[in-house]
């Protein structure tokens, strides 16, 4: 069985962070191991507390995982602080990891700034520190708000999307995955490997937000599992959207 690993922060819903990584990871029948960055007391809504974990804690979970394990494909979710981005940076380039996915969790909502209920989900440092990872990735999925704040631009529209998208691409990564969900109106997706861009349409669906909880972490996490499967990037794009509407389906009939 493939195996696939989850490096990011414990969410006690289950709904988002490592929890949710590894139910997706078992849905497509891969071995899922998990590194926890950071502990939260969330409600599925509001975060009422971040704590990072030291970083010899991080540091000793990688080096026994990837010292034990051959890693088909990575998904790095919430890193809390550069210094904990730093170590997941250098265990990728020591162990050679590839299908690297970086969702780069900077707010866990449409907030415009790194705050979610007045707790910090990556400090200052991290975004310099995120930044160097990102060469290490096949590719990042950063929402529109979290390309906004990484390129510096302003993003409200299909065109700067994709100026957005060629920024972050400068960056180093293979891929680009900039998501739409924020935008107005339908939801537009885009796709860009350094050539061509490639846009994926959605449907708008009505849901409160415990239903669209953790939907970055699934989709990022879905296009992890694909990708240890051996898909294309844009496969496993167009298959991660699939399951993610039905796993948003599924949360609003419960």
């Amino acid at each position: 069985m493939k195996k696939i690993l989850t490096i990011a922060g414990s969410d006690p819903t289950g709904g988002a962070g490592l929890q949710a990584d590894l139910a997706v990871f078992t849905a497509f029948k891969l071995e899922g191991l998990s590194a926890v960055t950071a502990i939260t007391a969330q409600d599925g809504v509001t975060v009422t507390m971040v704590e990072p974990v030291r970083p010899a804690v991080l540091k000793k979970q990688l080096n026994t995982l990837l010292a034990a394990y051959e890693i088909d494909a990575v998904k790095i979710g919430m890193l809390g602080t550069g210094e904990l981005a730093d170590i997941v940076r250098l265990a990728i380039k020591r162990h050679g990891l590839r299908n690297v996915v970086l969702d780069t969790v900077l707010a866990a909502s449409a907030a415009t700034s790194l705050r979610l209920s007045g707790k910090p989900l990556l400090n200052k440092d991290g975004i310099t520190a995120l930044k160097k990872l990102i060469p290490l990735c096949r590719i990042i999925t950063p929402n529109i708000i979290e390309a906004g704040i990484l390129t510096g631009m302003k993003i409200d529209i299909l065109i700067e999307m994709e100026a957005a998208a060629m920024d972050l691409h400068a960056l180093g990564t293979e891929n680009v995955l900039i998501t739409g969900g924020h935008l107005k109106g339908a939801p537009i997706d885009v796709l860009y490997d350094g050539k061509r861009f490639h846009h994926f349409e959605g449907r708008r669906i009505k849901a409160d937000k415990k239903a669209l909880h953790g939907t970055g972490c699934m989709l990022s996490s879905a296009i992890a599992a694909k990708l240890a499967k051996g898909r294309t990037v844009k496969t496993a794009v167009k298959e991660a959207k699939a399951y993610l509407e039905r796993r948003i389906r599924e949360r609003i009939k419960a």
